[in-house]
């Protein structure tokens, strides 16, 4: 009875939705018609300004308090706080993959060869380093962001942020990975 009563709820959800779609695409269809009868008549033919580039140097949606600053900044070639965090995030999330990739040419490399024990365990101390290591730029990534979303000034333009253990499951999988296919290949060789 209750899946009855469920399947009707979802047919008038979906009744209703299809009405509201067919109301607002015959909405935009309108409003279609109407800018472009009022272009037809030549209604926006002198308005002020026509022809002219806009004007982009005012930020609407700054705080016009801080206008002022900003301006002193860009004009001086610098850029709000912010922005600058955001941009050194990115910097450290590729220099983060550039360092999985560079290690993974390394495992590759290592991987060709047989080793005695001493070189294995070598490696494995290197390897178990190595993610220690990453781990802790991705701690302080996610530091940045919640930084960065601290100090940005419209909740839109905040980050994400990252999930350690799953980037680093990622990583630790590519390079299991890589380690178990070159095993393969050193058998069949």
């Amino acid at each position: 009875m209750a899946e009855k009563s469920l399947e009707e709820e979802i047919k008038i959800g979906a009744q209703k939705g299809r009405k509201l779609a067919r109301y607002m695409s015959s909405t935009a269809d309108l409003v279609e018609m109407q800018i472009e009868k009022a272009m037809l008549r030549g209604d926006f033919d002198n308005l002020k300004g026509a022809g002219k580039p806009i004007n982009l140097e005012e930020n609407p949606y700054e705080p016009p308090e801080l206008r002022m600053s900003f301006k002193i900044l860009k004009d001086n070639d610098f850029a709000p706080y912010w922005i600058e965090l955001g941009k050194e995030i990115d910097n450290d999330i590729s220099k983060f993959w550039e360092e999985v990739d560079h290690f993974k040419r390394y495992t590759e490399i290592f991987c060709r060869d047989k080793h005695n024990s001493s070189a294995i365990q070598r490696f494995e101390k290197k390897k178990a380093h190595f993610y220690f290591e990453q781990r802790l730029v991705l701690e302080k990534v996610n530091k940045k962001i919640l930084n960065y979303n601290l100090h940005c000034p419209t909740f839109t333009l905040g980050r994400t942020n990252i999930s350690v253990d799953d980037e680093m499951y990622q990583v630790i999988t590519q390079v299991e990975k890589l380690i178990e296919g070159m095993k393969e290949f050193n058998i069949t060789k």
